[in-house]
């Protein structure tokens, strides 16, 4: 390999191009329009627009990445993680085009990332597991008699997808029917593809995972452990390693099914083998990202070995003889996500200007980030900007410079979760020294955090307090109450919305609650609705939310299909 396109933005690509300077390649960057001047573009060697806006029109755009490639001259495709990552369809392409693919297999993309599959590989080499079904179900009917074999809670998930969506928890049968037809919805609108199975949901599982490696050869080499079990809307926030409170026989257990999995589909590349850890020890195989992960700096900082280098090495034919099957942690590593996100507002994504980013310094202090001070953050992506990532000789020692390292950091201009950071730095069950007392689990936010609401940042100028209305919304498949200004109410929730002010009535318009894409709609111009009814979508970063009528009447849109759409705006107008 001499020249590497990134098929990436943001932070992601700012890594490769790094390793890329480390291993000696040239790289290139391919950009969508609001990312011209972005700092993954300014750092690579070469760069190539792709001219649009969404990810739909770029980074998704399977037949434009390839353009860009030949027009660089480029003969290797690293795609980072997400977009086109696990497509197999893509890296197939990516080969038949003459070009190196860095990653897994098209083979092991397509088997791996085929959710219901993969449990088949993990049963067969003795993975442990929760019950399941052994194929997609058909329907909700079918859902229904598992749960009603099993019990309830029971999880529903895309069988072709990852990162939260498509998946849905069910812990009461009048759930099932909404929950499932939600799944499926999501799962098409995320991956182009709705099949979906179901298992029983583990009671307050903590999320682990291994980072593995394999050479294509029949090696697999376990780098390491993470705990990754802090999230919202099933999508993490926090991420240490190695993961704490494991008995040696649930590390070898992680260990030895990483490594049977890995081998059963002679894995190349990198990896991670996901796993639940239930309150009362059950440990249970979850998936297999076929990719490098948004935590791969914690492993790296633990084990002193450069993952992406290593996708390199491996894409170009190196064996891991160098390896051992396991490779020893030294100390501990947390990394903090930093998002663009309003904690005390449920997590809803923000997008704006930014006009302040300090980060933290500190010789036990990384930092991976796509952006600097003074850049728009755009509601067409996801909503991580950086990431911090800090290192100390045990645990205690890395949460004390977590703190330090969440005081240097400011971000001003747009909302974000260093204020959510620094709390959790402080939690009891977070910062427990025994097992016993160590009370994170992947609900957590959800379930038992109580001082989410103290997050939230100051109104907009001349907004009162007493003009916020609470409303309901669900995110994926949690109904969550946000506050908004009164003049914004109208855009979700179910059931009968609150009184709107005046000035709001008199235009009747349907807003925006947050900056986003108006996905899509749901009904069509000049149809009769009713209070409470659905009518389309808006998405940002990676959350969905209902727009939802606040009153009866014929409704009309004021903004097509696909359109980013800022706060506060009309959608559309029921007379």
């Amino acid at each position: 390999m001499k020249k590497v396109l990134i098929a990436n933005r943001g932070e992601i690509a700012v890594r490769v191009i790094h390793a890329c300077a480390s291993y000696g390649l040239k790289s290139v960057a391919v950009y969508a329009d609001s990312d011209a001047n972005a700092l993954h573009v300014r750092l690579a060697d070469e760069a190539f627009c792709l001219e649009g806006r969404s990810a739909l029109e770029t980074y998704l755009d399977a037949d434009k990445i390839l353009a860009a490639a030949r027009a660089s001259g480029a003969d290797a495709i690293h795609p980072g993680y997400g977009f086109l990552s696990e497509r197999a369809d893509f890296a197939q392409a990516v080969e038949d085009a003459g070009l190196t693919w860095i990653g897994p297999t098209p083979e092991n993309i397509a088997l791996l990332g085929d959710k219901v599959a993969a449990r088949r590989i993990a049963e067969s080499v003795g993975a442990p597991l929760v019950p399941g079904t052994a194929e997609p179900v058909a329907g909700a009917k079918e859902v229904r008699a598992f749960a009603e074999a099993y019990g309830y809670p029971i999880a529903i998930k895309a069988a072709f997808g990852g990162g939260g969506r498509g998946f849905k928890v069910v812990r009461r049968p009048e759930e099932l029917e909404l929950r499932y037809e939600s799944a499926v919805s999501e799962a098409v609108s995320a991956f182009g593809r709705g099949e979906c199975y179901v298992e029983r949901f583990v009671n307050k599982p903590r999320h682990v995972e291994t980072q593995v490696l394999g050479d294509g050869r029949g090696r697999v080499v376990v780098v390491g452990t993470r705990d990754c079990s802090l999230q919202r809307r099933h999508q993490k926030v926090l991420e240490e390693g190695p993961a704490p409170f494991l008995t040696p026989a649930q590390f070898e257990q992680l260990v030895s099914a990483s490594r049977a999995i890995g081998e059963a589909v002679n894995y190349r590349g990198a990896g991670t083998m996901e796993f639940m850890l239930g309150d009362d020890g059950l440990l249970s195989f979850l998936e297999v990202n076929t990719r490098i992960q948004v935590e791969h700096p914690v492993t790296e900082r633990t084990t002193g070995i450069d993952l992406v280098v290593w996708q390199f090495r491996i894409a170009e034919g190196e064996p891991l003889d160098e390896l051992p099957d396991v490779l020893p942690s030294q100390g501990h590593a947390i990394e903090f996500r930093i998002n663009a996100e309003d904690a005390g507002r449920g997590f809803l994504p923000q997008a704006g200007h930014m006009t302040r980013f300090d980060m933290p310094l500190g010789p036990f202090t990384r930092i991976d980030a796509g952006i600097t001070a003074g850049e728009i953050i755009s509601p067409e992506f996801d909503s991580m900007i950086a990431k911090v990532i800090v290192w100390g000789v045990d645990r205690a020692e890395a949460i004390a410079r977590g703190r330090l390292a969440m005081k240097e950091c400011v971000i001003e201009g747009i909302p974000s979760l260093v204020d959510f950071h620094r709390r959790i730095l402080e939690e009891p069950g977070f910062l427990a020294v025994e097992k016993e007392d160590f009370t994170i689990h992947t609900n957590w936010i959800e379930t038992e955090c109580t001082w989410l609401g103290d997050l939230a940042k100051p109104l907009p100028k001349g907004v009162v307090r007493e003009e916020i209305i609470r409303e309901w919304f669900e995110v994926d498949g949690r109904w969550i109450r946000l506050g908004f200004p009164a003049a914004l109410v109208g855009t979700g929730g179910r059931g009968t919305a609150a009184p709107k002010p005046a000035a709001a009535a008199e235009t009747g318009g349907i807003r925006a609650a947050m900056n986003g894409v108006l996905s899509r709609w749901s009904v069509a111009a000049g149809t009769s609705v009713v209070a409470g009814q659905t009518l389309g979508t808006l998405e940002a970063m990676k959350m969905e939310m209902a727009v939802v009528a606040d009153k009866g009447g014929v409704f009309t849109p004021a903004v097509p299909d696909n359109t980013p759409v800022k706060e506060g705006q009309v959608l559309g107008m029921i007379a």
